[in-house]
């Protein structure tokens, strides 16, 4: 781009000087200095060609020196990548030979690598809920390497696998005491002595414990059994030495029989499965025994005065009801047999409203219990039908609550009933024995009052 922009600079020039030289008044020495100025850039234009030209031939020699390098190594690697190729053949040939070979040499190894690998896996789970685990963590980690192995197991793995399965069949026939971290419900973390009986239960001196198989985790049950199965626990560990005492086991380890224990309803849930019923046949219930208790004890009282006054019956008293009516009798003494008798008539008839009093309202009471129990009964069979009606019956514990009401204030309307019905038998008992004796007393005094006539 350069040479041409010098050319055409001296074309320009020449042009421009030859138009000078037909100028009339062009200087012929400035011609002369234009012509020697062009010469020289000439020569100095030709220098600098060559020089590019070394250049350019010498950079076209290096890169030819390249080239030829390049080409010796690709044709090195090519060759070399041959080789490569045919020892990894011939390798692979030598591996499935070889591998034939150490499988002839194994033989039975084989088969005892199979088994021990199952053996392995089938004790993983085995020894991971078990609640020797508990006692003993982290016998599952050799099993693991054991299992997972791809190549023969080694005596001291074999020795693991067998060390497991003998301590899981020992300590399952022990009683075993140790000392344990116990997850509390509220969260926290308590350590507390452990007693474990075999592999069906974990207790503490007082309740049971569960082993929870994905946290490996001791911890108690969320809400204890039945009274008599959590109070064994406490029986058991307060026993003395040589005293035989029961205790209930899950053979479950605790994850299903005492579960489902657990979920047993207990009597107050019972109770106020009853509703507002049940609630009213408990206040007739106490109702009826706050009246029988009352009737109880005055007539005891009076039947204690009554008897009292056998012993003096000179001397009655205003304070009993045989002392009352033995003051009719010396008020009347002197009356005829007949208006005596209907005196003491009148007056046994003012006491048997005092001593009767109450136990009607018993009989009463008693009877409409269990009235109400079976109105009960009916409410719950009347919602059980409508929750039938509007769920049908795919979920039976939409219609559980329903059913509770209508058995559960049965039984209320009967236990009421029942004891009430003796109360009252034994309050209607002391109210007879009580008239029994006044009417008694009242013959024979006019037995002998008509004896003193005739005499």
């Amino acid at each position: 781009m350069k040479l041409v922009f010098k050319s055409m600079l001296i074309a320009a020039a020449v042009t421009l000087s030859a138009g000078i030289a037909f100028n009339a008044t062009a200087d012929t020495g400035k011609l002369d200095q234009l012509l020697e100025q062009l010469k020289k850039e000439r020569t100095v234009e030709g220098r600098v060609n060559q020089d590019r030209e070394k250049a350019f031939l010498a950079d076209r020699a290096a890169q030819q020196s390249l080239l030829n390098t390049a080409k010796k190594q690709f044709s090195d690697e090519e060759g070399r990548g041959k080789r490569l190729q045919k020892e990894y053949a011939d390798n692979d040939i030598l591996i499935g030979q070889k591998q034939q070979e150490l499988e002839s040499a194994l033989g039975t190894m084989g088969e005892l690598f199979g088994v021990v690998r199952q053996s392995a896996n089938q004790s993983i789970g085995t020894i991971t809920g078990s609640l020797v685990s508990a006692q003993y963590p982290g016998r599952d980690v050799p099993l693991r390497s054991v299992a997972s192995a791809t190549e023969l197991p080694t005596l001291s793995q074999m020795e693991d696998l067998w060390m497991a399965l003998l301590t899981e069949m020992t300590e399952s026939g022990k009683i075993a005491d140790f000392d344990a971290e116990v997850v509390k419900l509220d969260g926290g973390v308590e350590t507390k002595r452990v007693t474990r009986f075999g592999t069906f239960h974990l207790t503490t001196a007082t309740e049971y414990l569960i082993l929870n198989s994905s946290t490996d985790q001791i911890q108690p049950l969320g809400r204890e059994p039945q009274s008599k199965i959590h109070d064994s626990v406490a029986a058991f560990h307060n026993a003395k030495k040589g005293e035989i005492t029961g205790l209930y086991l899950d053979p479950t380890k605790g994850n299903s029989l005492l579960r489902l224990n657990q979920q047993r309803s207990t009597l107050m849930e019972y109770y106020h499965a009853g509703g507002t019923v049940g609630y009213i046949i408990t206040v007739v219930f106490f109702f009826g025994l706050l009246i029988a208790l009352e009737r109880i004890i005055v007539l005891t009282v009076v039947g204690g005065k009554i008897r009292a006054q056998l012993k003096n019956l000179g001397n009655p008293s205003p304070q009993n009801p045989l002392g009352r009516i033995l003051r009719v009798y010396n008020e009347n003494k002197t009356s005829d047999t007949e208006n005596l008798e209907l005196k003491l008539d009148e007056a046994i008839l003012r006491e048997t409203p005092k001593v009767d009093r109450g136990i009607g309202l018993i009989k009463l009471i008693s009877a409409v219990a269990p009235l109400l129990g079976l109105l009960g009964t009916v409410i719950g069979m009347i919602l059980t039908f409508q929750q039938i009606t509007l769920y049908g019956t795919g979920d039976p514990k939409l219609m559980a609550g329903s059913i509770s009401l209508a058995l559960v204030t049965t039984a209320q309307g009967l236990v009421a009933a029942i004891p009430l019905l003796f109360v009252h038998s034994l309050v209607s008992a002391k109210a007879r024995t009580i008239l029994h004796i006044l009417d008694e007393q009242a013959a024979g005094i006019i037995a002998a009052h008509a004896e003193k006539e005739k005499a």
